[in-house]
Parts: C-alpha cells; structure tokens; sequence
C-alpha cells in the first residue's frame, strides 16, 4: 500500500475517532433527541458504537419503524417485534409510526395486533400505520384509545376490499385524524355515514382516497374542526354534508367527483384547490362550480391553472349567474404546468367541437407540439371569479416543477 493511501487511511480514523469524542460530551438527552430524526433501525445500530451507547436507543420515546431497506417482510417484522420487547417498559411511547411497503411484503393479523397492543399499553399518543395486507379488519381496541391525539391509518388490503372504519369510536384526545383508503358505511337505520361525531376534540381531517356504502352520503359533523382536507385520485361519486360551524380551512387535490351538500361551513375563509381530471366526463367540471358556489364567504382563495381549465370546460361558463365570493380578499394562481394526461383531455375535449377533419389535424398537431393551449388561463375566467370582488387582491404564482399530484399518508 502507497505511503498517501496510508496516511488517508489515518486521517479517516482520526476524524471518526474526533467526531465519536464530540458525541460523547453530548449529554444523554440530547443524544436522544438526535435519534429521534433516525429510522429505529439506523437508532439501534448505534448500540455498536460503545457501551454508553449499548441501551440509549432502548429510551426513545417515538419509534419510526419503517421497512426501507429490509428484504423480505419477515426479516422487518422481526426486527419490529424485538425493538418493542427489548425496549425500556417504563418508558411512555408517545409516537409509533408504523410503514410496511408493498413490495416487502404483507403484514400478518397477529404482527398488526402486536404492535397496537403494545403501544396502546404503553399510552401512545401518535399513532400512524401504512400497510398492505391480505385481510381487512382494524384492531377495535385503537378505536377506544383514551390517549390517543393523533391517528394515522392507510391500508391496503390485496383482495380490494376497503377496510371499515367504524361508526362511531370513543376517542376522546384525538384532535388529529388521517384517513386513506378506508370505507364508510352508513348505519343499520339508513341515515348516512357520521363516523366522526363523538370525536370532540378533533381539529385536523384528512380523508385520502375513501368510499362511502350504503346511503351514498358522508355526514362530517364536528363542531371542532377546523381544517379539512380531502385527496381523491379515483371515481368515487357520493355526497358530503359538511355540518361543521368552527371550519376555517378547506383544502383538495385530484378529481372532484364529491359533491358538497347541506353544507354549514360559515367560518369557512380559506379555501385550496389543485384539481385534475385524466378522462373528461360532465361531473367533474359542473362539481368543481358547485363547491364555489357553496363557499359564498371565503377571504382567500388558491387554485391551480389547471382548476381554471376545469372550470373552463362547463359550457357558456362565463354566462351563468355567479353571486358567490363577494367577500373574496385574496385569490392566488399558481401557474403549475399542465400534465400529460390533461393535455389530452383538453385535446379530446376541442376534438369533440371541431367542425372539419382539417380543423381536427390542426388540433392534434398543435397539442402534439405543445402549441395548445395557447395559454394557462383561459381568456375571461378571472373577471368571472372576481366579479362580486373586484378589488380583491391577485397573485400569480410561478411553480415551475411538475404538475402537483395528490399527497399520500
């Protein structure tokens, strides 16, 4: 070996062996502290690195327990299973978030069983779980958790069938609830869906990609809460009554296909919309209207340029009656590109109303290039949203990056 690969080698050691003493002034808090940012299975390999090191992950009072770079699910799971048994009992766990990928594997009932036993009996208070299974059922002892805050579920069952989410739950700190990929199901009397009732202290909804069974109508009734934000990537048609006196933020990302009826949203001030339609049908665009004109006292207003085009798609949009946003304060655009699959939306939508096939060649041409549309607002669109407030205040952002794509869990 060289003299100068030597000496490299030296001072590789010397500043592993500098940064180590660095961490050894640190006192035990904050040394934990800094694991708390590490998946638990980069925190319990620090145990190698000395003897003080040996049982300080065993302290941690929040576990990120993430498959990322295991094999197989087994070798997770069991890794899962020996962090939570060797682990400090007397410690209060006070976040678990849980997250099996699909493709290491499915999670089995008696491993899911596990891990909420476990942290229910050690009072957890943040709680998130993302898997992909073969079965469809939620431990029932979650949905009477008395310390619970905050609840994060989405779950992917291999067959399609949606899991439950129950009726009614006794979960009486939760002020943070997360849903994706569940189904709700209306009662044995018929009326609609009102899962979220008995949660009185609930400030922050999210609800990513649901259905609703029976009656076709999701009742959120809270007089807690306060920022609603809905995700939906698929055709999932039904109804949301939105009972909610105390609700300030509304926020949505993907197809609209719900409508928003009976709604009581009178504090509502804020409110986002970044939609996006892959096959043009009649409801989406007529849908998008709709909310607008169930939102009549909102301050601000966001949207994406390709909500405007949505919007723009309704017949004679600019003709119709329009009283809603009079109280309108601000009104932002981000100027986001469109994608692919709108493109070719619109493309089919200006097919549709050509009037010769040479008029049609020239359509796909132009869109081929990405000549059309000419431009990301459509002419008259602005004036039509800001007619009851015209002085309100107008931004345009540029967001040049990908066109935004719905958030998961």
């Amino acid at each position: 070996m060289s003299n100068s690969a030597t000496e490299r080698r030296k001072k590789l050691k010397f500043s592993e062996i500098e940064t180590r003493d660095r961490f050894s002034d640190l006192s035990d808090c904050v040394i934990l502290h800094i694991l708390l940012f590490l998946n638990a299975n980069d925190a319990v390999r620090t145990c190698v690195l000395s003897s003080r090191w040996k049982n300080l992950w065993k302290l941690l009072p929040e576990l990120t327990l993430h498959s990322t770079g295991f094999q197989t699910c087994k070798i997770f799971t069991n890794f899962v299973s020996s962090t939570l048994s060797l682990r400090d009992p007397s410690i209060p766990l006070q976040a678990l978030d849980f997250n099996l990928a699909k493709a290491t594997g499915l999670l089995e009932p008696c491993i899911l069983n596990m891990i909420v036993n476990y942290a229910i009996s050690h009072n957890i208070r943040r709680l998130g779980l993302c898997f992909y299974s073969d079965f469809a059922k939620i431990p029932d002892t979650i949905f009477s958790c008395q310390t619970l805050t905050h609840l994060k579920l989405a779950i992917f069952p291999r067959r399609g069938h949606k899991t439950r989410f129950p009726e009614s739950s006794n979960l009486p700190a939760l002020t943070i609830l997360q849903l994706e990929n569940l189904k709700f199901c209306a009662g044995d009397n018929g009326r609609a869906a009102e899962p979220f009732s008995t949660l009185n202290k609930l400030k922050s909804l999210l609800i990513s990609n649901c259905t609703v069974y029976g009656t076709g109508t999701l009742c959120i009734s809270s007089a807690t809460l306060v920022n609603l934000t809905l995700h939906n990537q698929f055709s999932n048609f039904y109804t949301i009554e939105l009972r909610t006196p105390s609700l300030c933020t509304f926020a949505f990302t993907g197809t609209p296909y719900q409508e928003l009826s009976g709604s009581d949203v009178s504090s509502l001030e804020h409110v986002e919309i970044y939609a996006e339609v892959i096959r043009y049908q009649r409801e989406p665009p007529l849908i998008l209207f709709n909310w607008l004109r169930e939102f009549p006292n909102i301050k601000s207003l966001t949207v994406s340029a390709t909500t405007l085009r949505i919007l723009y798609l309704i017949p004679n949009l600019l003709k119709i009656n329009f009283p809603s946003l009079g109280n309108l304060e601000s009104l932002r655009v981000k100027m986001e590109p469109f994608s692919d699959e709108f493109r070719m939306t619109l493309c089919h939508v200006m097919l549709r109303k050509a009037k010769s096939k040479k008029e049609s060649a020239n359509l796909r041409r132009t869109f081929r290039e990405g000549l059309e549309p000419s431009s990301l607002i459509p002419d008259g669109i602005m004036d039509f949203l800001l007619q009851n407030s015209p002085m309100a205040k107008v931004d345009f952002i540029d967001c040049s990056r990908k066109p935004r794509r719905p958030t998961h869990l």
